[in-house]
């Protein structure tokens, strides 16, 4: 099964929309794909049920009739850091229920793509670390890095932040979340230049983008 780990430079950069696209882009292959959001904080009381509306997204943006606990294991009320998140919720964020889910989709989808929180190094709980998962999934992960001012050095810190935790970097895709950012082309020549990893594209600053359109601007070689 083709899956793979989608973590960003920070957080509010556009991961769910590169995660989205890239769903579309593997229906594009002729996969069955899905993606999934294994702790999501954030959340709105929906039919008795506390909803992420970025794990809905990755649930609309997926194959059909996959139930939205496998897709968000924890859905957290309170729209903070998950450790804080989970413990206004008197829960705790643990692999096993994770596991179990992404197990069952796996059962059901060719491909998955798993949307990580914030950026690689944000904690999942007080013991449990992103890192932890995609070791656990043995996932390759993809950075989606926000182009903005700043955003060469937070590309180059994750990436060797996730080398040193022993995962492997597939590829990175740019995310245009400053429109007004000047010599974009330039900034997006030097990330090419330095980040270990080929640039699976770059999406445009798109208001109330389509996930679907956006596909358009991504290749993923392992496929190609």
């Amino acid at each position: 099964m083709f899956a793979l780990y989608v973590t960003g430079t920070d957080t509010g950069i556009g991961k769910t929309l590169a995660s989205s696209a890239l769903l579309h882009a593997l229906h594009g292959h002729g996969l069955r794909a899905a993606g999934m959001k294994p702790v999501a904080s954030g959340c709105t009381r929906i039919d008795g049920a506390w909803r992420n509306a970025d794990a809905l997204a990755l649930q609309a943006a997926g194959a059909p009739g996959l139930p939205y606990d496998d897709i968000n294991p924890f859905a957290l009320e309170h729209p903070l850091a998950p450790e804080l998140a989970a413990r206004d919720a008197g829960i705790e964020v643990t692999l096993p229920p994770i596991l179990d889910a992404h197990a069952r989709l796996a059962t059901r989808v060719d491909a998955l793509v798993v949307e990580g929180v914030g950026g690689w190094a944000a904690p999942l709980s007080a013991t449990l670390m992103q890192a932890d998962l995609v070791r656990a999934l043995r996932l390759p992960v993809v950075l989606v890095v926000g182009l903005r001012l700043g955003c060469l050095n937070h590309a180059l810190l994750s990436a060797r932040a996730i080398a040193a935790d022993g995962a492997h970097l597939a590829g990175w895709i740019g995310s245009h979340v400053d429109p007004a950012m000047e010599r974009v082309e330039d900034n997006l020549g030097m990330l090419r230049a330095r980040l270990p990893a080929p640039c699976w594209g770059v999406l445009p600053h798109a208001p109330d983008a389509d996930p679907a359109t956006m596909a358009r601007h991504l290749r993923i070689p392992v496929l190609a």
